[in-house]
C-alpha cells in the first residue's frame, strides 16, 4: 500500500513571535503528521541507505580541498627563497645579516633557485616592508571577508546552497589560474583579493549542503567529513609544492586551479539542491522531486506516496522579509535579539581561533625548522583534530569543548613564544600542540553554529561565523612579517587573541542532542521550551 503520509502539514499560523513559547505546547500536530520540515526531511531521507545519503554529501564536502588549497597556497609561493654567497667578501656580512641578503652588494650572493620559485625572488621583495610583503596573503583573506558579508545572505534567499557553491567554486578556480599569469605584484595582489572573494562561501555552501542532505544520525559526522577533506587539501599542498620545486611559482597555482575548476563541473551537473531550503522557498515541487531522486523514488509506490504530499510553509505576513530579499536573513538575524546574541559569541570566539588557524602556517616560515617538513607536519596535526571530532562528537559539548580547546591553544602558543626562538623541537611541539586545539576548536565553533541557528538563516549565520574567521586571517599575515623581526610578537599575540575570544563561548546555549530547527519560531520555541 503507498505511503501517504503527507511531507509536511499545514502550518499552524501564529499572531507574534511572542507567543511562540507558549504555543509549545498548544500546536502539538496529531500522529501521523510530522511537526516540522526536519521531521518531514528524517520520515523520508532516513529511511533511505547510508551510500545513498552520504555520497552526494561527501561531494559536496570535496570542496574543502580546494578551500585549503588556496587558502594556504601563499605558504609556498610567497616563501622567502635560499640564497647564497658568491664572493669571499660575503660571508663576514651575511653572518651579520642573518637570513636575508638586505644590505648586501648586489654582485655578492645569488639565488639558490631560479628566482622564478618565489614571489619574492621575482620582484625582488627579499628588503621590502612587512605590509609589503604581506599585502598578497592579507588582500587574499581580506578578499574573503568581503565576499563572506556580500555573497552569504544569496545561499539563504536567492541562489540556494548548489548554485552559491558552484558560483563561487567557479569564481575561485579561474581566478586562481589568472593569478598565475601576474605581471606585477599589485595585480597578482588584486587577483588574489578576487580569489578570496569567491572562495569565501566555498565552504559554508558545501557545509550547509553536506548536512542538509542527510539525516539527523549522520549529520555531525558529514560535517567532520569537511573538515577531513579540509586536512586533504592543506597536505597535499607540501606535496604538490615539493613535486613542483625549483619550477615557477606560478606552476603552483596552475595544478590547484585546474582540478578546482572540474570539481566545479561535476558539482553543476551531478549535485542536488538541500530539500529543505526548497521546502521553505516554496518550491514544492522541485523539493518532491529531489527527495524522490534521493530515496529511488522511481517505482510507482513511491511515486504514489509522493503524489499525496501536502506542503504548506509557516504563514509569512505582508510586512515580513520573504525569501526575495537578499539581505532578509541578515535583517532577521539582527532584530532577533537571541540570535543577534549568538552571533555575537560566535563571531568573537570564531576571530581568535582564526588568528591562530591562519597564522601558524603563515608563520612556520619563522621557524628554524624545514618549510616542507614543518607544513606538512601541520597538515598532518588536523587529520587526528578532524579524527577525534568525528568519533567523540555525539559524546563532547559543544560549549565546555569549545572553551577548553581555545583555552589549550592560547596556552601552547604563549609556551611557544616563551621559547624565543632557541627552542628547537619543543618549540615546534609547543606550535603543533597550539594548532591541533586551534583546529579542534575550530571544528566545534562550525558544528555549534549549524545547531545554534534554523535553516532559514543557517547559511548566513555560518558565513558571517567564518568571515570573523577570516578577519583574523586577515591580521595574521601582519602579525606573521613583524614576527620575522621579533619571533616572540607573534606566538604571543596569537596565544592571547585565542585565548580571550574563547572564553566568549561561555555565554552559548549547549546543543549536544538537539534537532535542527527551521524557522525562527521553531528555534525560539525549541529553546523557551528547553530543547
Amino acid at each position: 500500500m503507498a505511503d501517504t503520509t503527507p511531507l509536511l502539514p499545514p502550518y499552524p499560523t501564529t499572531t507574534s513571535s511572542s507567543s511562540s513559547a507558549s504555543s509549545c505546547s498548544s500546536h502539538q500536530i496529531p500522529k501521523p503528521y510530522p511537526h516540522s520540515i526536519d521531521e518531514a526531511i528524517e520520515n523520508h531521507i532516513g529511511a533511505t541507505t547510508a551510500a545513498a545519503q552520504l555520497l552526494p554529501a561527501s561531494l559536496a564536502a570535496l570542496a574543502w580541498v580546494f578551500d585549503a588549497q588556496q587558502t594556504f597556497i601563499n605558504v609556498f609561493a610567497d616563501a622567502m627563497p635560499p640564497w647564497h654567497c658568491t664572493s669571499p667578501s660575503c660571508s663576514e656580512a651575511a653572518a651579520a645579516a642573518g637570513s636575508s641578503p638586505c644590505n648586501l652588494p648586489p654582485s655578492s650572493w645569488s639565488w639558490s633557485l631560479p628566482p622564478s620559485t618565489s614571489t619574492i625572488s621575482s620582484w625582488s621583495l627579499q628588503c621590502s616592508s612587512p605590509a609589503l610583503l604581506a599585502l598578497p596573503s592579507s588582500s587574499f583573506f581580506l578578499g574573503c571577508l568581503t565576499g563572506g558579508f556580500l555573497l552569504a545572505t544569496l545561499a539563504d534567499s536567492r541562489l540556494g546552497r548548489k548554485n552559491m557553491l558552484i558560483l563561487s567554486s567557479l569564481l575561485m578556480s579561474l581566478s586562481a589560474a589568472l593569478t598565475a599569469a601576474s605581471p606585477s605584484l599589485l595585480v597578482y595582489a588584486a587577483l588574489r583579493f578576487i580569489c578570496g572573494f569567491g572562495r569565501a562561501t566555498v565552504g559554508t555552501s558545501a557545509l550547509v549542503l553536506s548536512t542538509e542532505l542527510v539525516s539527523r544520525r549522520w549529520r555531525d559526522r558529514v560535517s567532520i567529513i569537511g573538515f577531513l577533506c579540509f586536512t586533504i587539501g592543506f597536505l597535499s599542498l607540501p606535496g604538490i609544492a615539493y613535486a613542483a620545486r625549483g619550477e615557477s611559482w606560478r606552476t603552483l597555482y596552475v595544478l590547484t586551479a585546474a582540478p578546482a575548476f572540474v570539481y566545479t563541473v561535476v558539482v553543476y551537473f551531478t549535485m542536488k539542491e538541500s530539500p529543505r531550503w526548497l521546502l521553505l522557498k516554496g518550491r514544492r515541487l522541485e523539493a518532491i522531486e529531489t527527495i524522490k531522486k534521493m530515496t529511488g523514488g522511481g517505482n510507482k509506490v513511491i511515486n504514489s506516496s509522493f503524489s499525496n504530499l501536502a506542503f504548506v510553509v509557516p504563514h509569512v505576513g505582508a510586512d515580513e522579509e520573504t525569501s526575495d530579499n537578499i539581505f532578509s536573513a541578515a535583517k532577521t538575524l539582527w532584530y532577533n535579539r537571541w540570535a543577534f546574541r549568538r552571533l555575537t559569541a560566535l563571531m568573537t570566539v570564531s576571530f581568535g581561533v582564526g588568528v591562530v588557524y591562519y597564522g601558524m602556517p603563515l608563520n612556520l616560515g619563522n621557524l628554524s625548522s624545514n618549510l616542507y617538513l614543518s607544513v606538512a607536519l601541520n597538515a598532518i596535526t588536523e587529520l587526528p583534530s578532524s579524527l577525534l571530532v568525528f568519533c567523540l562528537i555525539s559524546h563532547m559539548n559543544r560549549r565546555s569543548s569549545t572553551l577548553a580547546f581555545t583555552a589549550a591553544s592560547g596556552l601552547f602558543s604563549l609556551a611557544c613564544a616563551a621559547t624565543g626562538g632557541h627552542g628547537g623541537w619543543l618549540e615546534m611541539a609547543a606550535e603543533l600542540a597550539a594548532f591541533f586545539s586551534a583546529c579542534t576548536g575550530f571544528s566545534f565553533v562550525l558544528i555549534y553554529s549549524i545547531e545554534l541557528f534554523p535553516t532559514c538563516v543557517r547559511n548566513s549565520a555560518i558565513a558571517m561565523v567564518r568571515q570573523a574567521l577570516v578577519l583574523g586571517g586577515v591580521f595574521a599575515p601582519v602579525i606573521v612579517a613583524e614576527g620575522r623581526r621579533r619571533r616572540v610578537l607573534s606566538f604571543g599575540v596569537f596565544g592571547l587573541a585565542i585565548g580571550c575570544c574563547g572564553v566568549f563561548a561561555a555565554c552559548l546555549p549547549e546543543t549536544r542532542g538537539k534537532r535542527l530547527s527551521d524557522t525562527m519560531e521553531e528555534e525560539e520555541c525549541a529553546g523557551a521550551c528547553g530543547n
